[in-house]
Parts: C-alpha cells; sequence; structure tokens
C-alpha cells in the first residue's frame, strides 16, 4: 500500500547515518536501472539502424518492444529496490528511502504508458507535444500532493461541495473522479480498437471494406462499453443517460442531419462494395484514386497528389463514374491527324505497331485498335485505342510515350501531320499599278498646264 509521505521522519531520517547508507543504496539502484536502460536503447538503436539498412518492414514485435523500452527503467528500478528494501528489512530494520523510490517508480511507469498511448493514438499531431507535457505535468502534480499528503484534505473539500443533477445530489469529487475514470478508459478503449484495427488491417483474406466496417464497429463498441463501465465504477446513475440521449435526438433532428446521413451513407458504401480502396474513381468533377474509406468520408488522391475529402452522401447522392468497378482496366483514346495525301491504312497498322510496344497495353481481346474518326479541315483524324489495367500509374506518361514514338515513326514513314494552313487565290484580271507621271496618277498634270 502506498502512503504519503511522513516529511517529520524525512527530517530525522536524514540525519541518521544508517539512513544516509539507504539513502545510497537507492541511488546506486536507480543508476544500475537508468545504465541498463541506456544499454538497452543502444542496441535496439543499432538493431534498429540494421533493419532500415537491411531494407527490412516494421516487425511484428516493434511495438511491444517500444513498450518494454519505456518501462525499462521503472520496472529494473523497482525490481531492485524490492531486492534491495528485502534485505535491507531482514538486516538492518524497516526501510525508509527504499519506501519512498516504489510510488516514484510506480507514478513513472504510468506516466510513461500514458504518453506512449498517446502517441499510438494520435501519430503526428501537431498538439501531441503540449498534450504530453500537460499529461506528464498534471500526473506529477497529483503525486506530489498525494506524497504532500494535500491530495486527501482537497479530495474531501471537493465531496462537500455538493451539486444538484435532478432528484440527485452530486459531489463536486465525483464528477471529477468520472472525468478522469472516463479519460483514460476512452484512451484505453481507443488503444485496444487501435491495436485491433491494424490486426485487421493485415488480414488479407478479408475484403477492406469489411475490415473498415469492422474496425468502425470494434472501436464504437469498445468506447461505449469503456465509458459506460467508467460511469458504472464511479457511481455514476445511468438512467440519466436517457436524458442525453433524448438531447441528442433532438440534436440530430435539428442540425446533425448531414453528420447522421454520412455515417449511415459511409456504412452503405462499405456494405454494398461500390467504392473500395484502390478504386480510380470521378466524382464532383474530380477524378483519383480511393486512398481512404471511413465512415463518414473518402479520400480520393488525384494522380497530382491532391487528396480531395469527399463526404459520404456526396457519394451516395450524385453520380460517381467508378473506372474499375466490374474490370480493372480502362480504355485510353490517342487522337492523330494525317494529311490527306499520306496513306492511311500505312499509319493505322504503324498505330498499332506503336502501341504494342509498350508494356502497360494490354492485349488479347483488348488489343490495341485504330480507327479513322472523320475528315478534317487539315487531314484526317485517326484514334488509336489502349487498354491498361493499372491506371493509378497515370495516363499522361503513356500518351506522352506513344506520341513520341508517333513522331518518330511517321517522320521515317513519310507521313506527314499537318498543321493548319491557308491559300489564298485571286481570281480575275488585276490592273497595273500606275507609275509616276502618267495619266490618272497623283503626280500628274493636265497638257499645256504651266
Amino acid at each position: 500500500m502506498i502512503t504519503p509521505i511522513d516529511f517529520s521522519r524525512l527530517q530525522s531520517a536524514l540525519a541518521s547515518p544508517r539512513n544516509l547508507t539507504e539513502l545510497a543504496i537507492t541511488l546506486v539502484c536507480l543508476a544500475i536501472a537508468w545504465a541498463i536502460e541506456r544499454r538497452i536503447e543502444r542496441a535496439d538503436r543499432a538493431r534498429l539502424e540494421a533493419e532500415i539498412a537491411a531494407g527490412a518492414r516494421q516487425a511484428p514485435g516493434a511495438r511491444l518492444r517500444g513498450v518494454a523500452l519505456r518501462l525499462a527503467f521503472p520496472l529494473i528500478g523497482l525490481v531492485l529496490v524490492y531486492f534491495a528494501a528485502s534485505i535491507w528489512r531482514r538486516h538492518v530494520g524497516a526501510p525508509f528511502f527504499l519506501a519512498i523510490a516504489t510510488p516514484l517508480l510506480v507514478t513513472l511507469a504510468g506516466i510513461r504508458m500514458l504518453v506512449y498511448a498517446l502517441r499510438r493514438l494520435f501519430p503526428g499531431a501537431a498538439w501531441q507535444h503540449a498534450t504530453e507535457l500537460a499529461v506528464v505535468a498534471a500526473a506529477w502534480l497529483l503525486a506530489i500532493l498525494y506524497f504532500l499528503g494535500v491530495l486527501g484534505e482537497l479530495g474531501a473539500a471537493l465531496a462537500d461541495i455538493v451539486i444538484p443533477i435532478g432528484n440527485a445530489q452530486v459531489s463536486m469529487l465525483t464528477i471529477v473522479e468520472g472525468v478522469i475514470v472516463v479519460i483514460v478508459a476512452l484512451i484505453i478503449a481507443l488503444w485496444v480498437s487501435g491495436l485491433a484495427e491494424r490486426r485487421l488491417a493485415r488480414a488479407s483474406q478479408i475484403d477492406p471494406n469489411l475490415r473498415v466496417v469492422f474496425a468502425s464497429i470494434i472501436r464504437i463498441t469498445l468506447v461505449v462499453i469503456g465509458v459506460l463501465i467508467a460511469l458504472e465504477v464511479v457511481g455514476f446513475d445511468l438512467t440519466l443517460l436517457t436524458v442525453f440521449g433524448g438531447a441528442l435526438a433532438v440534436g440530430i433532428g435539428l442540425g446533425l442531419q448531414k453528420l447522421a446521413a454520412n455515417y449511415i451513407a459511409g456504412f452503405t458504401i462499405l456494405l454494398d462494395k461500390s467504392v473500395r480502396l484502390g478504386d480510380l474513381v470521378t466524382v464532383d468533377g474530380r477524378t483519383g484514386i480511393v486512398s481512404q474509406v471511413t465512415s463518414r468520408y473518402v479520400v480520393v488522391r488525384s494522380l497530382d497528389g491532391l487528396e480531395a475529402i469527399v463526404p459520404n452522401e456526396t457519394m451516395v447522392t450524385t453520380t460517381v463514374l467508378n473506372h474499375g468497378y466490374t474490370t480493372p482496366g480502362i480504355r485510353v483514346g490517342i487522337g492523330v491527324q494525317v494529311g490527306y495525301g499520306c496513306d492511311v491504312e500505312r499509319a493505322l497498322a504503324l498505330l498499332v505497331e506503336i502501341a504494342k510496344r509498350q508494356p502497360r497495353v494490354l492485349g488479347g481481346t483488348r488489343a490495341p485498335q485504330s480507327f479513322v474518326t472523320g475528315f478534317a479541315d487539315n487531314g484526317i483524324n485517326l484514334e488509336l485505342g489502349v487498354w491498361i489495367n493499372d491506371p493509378q500509374n497515370g495516363q499522361l506518361n503513356l500518351k506522352s510515350a506513344i506520341h513520341r514514338d508517333i513522331l518518330a515513326e511517321f517522320a521515317k514513314s513519310g507521313i506527314e501531320i499537318p498543321y493548319p494552313r491557308r491559300e489564298v487565290r485571286i481570281v480575275g484580271s488585276v490592273p497595273a499599278p500606275a507609275t509616276p507621271g502618267s495619266p490618272g496618277s497623283p503626280g500628274s498634270q493636265p497638257a499645256g498646264s504651266s
């Protein structure tokens, strides 16, 4: 049982040579634990650098290894302090400084685990560092208040403050405890659901949409269960949740229709599999790859790197062009114009031959084909149609490669690619321009004039 520190005994212990020896033993135990932790960190860093150099992906036990690294110092310190306290108690008497080190190490282990859970839940968040500092400061403040014996008095003062909620009388201490327990329960529930989501993400035998559905259900279920358990632990009357449920229903009816519609549409999309991860879609005038499907929105990443967050309601209520809904391949049309005096059959054959050189172009029943599409002012319009099954790799690079080959092959074969030209023809005779001095010219004078 961890008890507050008796500071009157602390003062007398510092004046005793025996207790100073115990303090030195405590510091030696902590120093050994710190040295072992540094050695483990260096070994783990060297192993990680070797894995990165070898091009290996993150090992399955890397997450567990990260937890062990953060708990190495407090756990090793607790073991050393426990054995030192046992020996001291057997040969000298009741320990004092060794007993003080135990709650401090337990507090440090709890803080490190809490910070690690926050980092895993919100990786890369901008507010993560500030939140970690606030959590660490609050945890150490509570620990210090407890060790000083002030926390008990503060709790008694909060228990005397009673707030009427309906027919019940709830103390401020109960509210504070409830908030703390609910936050801890939420962190644990989100952490466990995150582990389950990552486990599902590696289950390749399950459809990607079903994995998102299962992950959402697991997360919602664990969060609800965690909150209910936390409220039950602090003695909260769960019947009061009916009031909250009614208020939530009114809120959905008044102003949260869009949010509720997005969640319902999200589960509809995930279950009917109309849009899957990796599909090439065109929605709201934007074409891109579906990179993420959630219960509220779909992320469409265009080939230029921009990501559009499309609400699920938009995906359900508007027309979505799914370029690979039934088959993964798409057709790419490439237009070209040749002169009227060229060999059109030779040009069509060259277009097919050029397309077959590209490794991305499909063959078989989807082999390249060329067509005459019309007669323009300056030449004959041709079109080369090719099929590819990897539209996520882009179409512009394929078109560029085929256009360059067309320029080279047409030049070798003497096939002209025309450009706009205009011919001006003058019909009828045109009078010769007048020369100076001739009759009717501007500088001429009538005969006999001076």
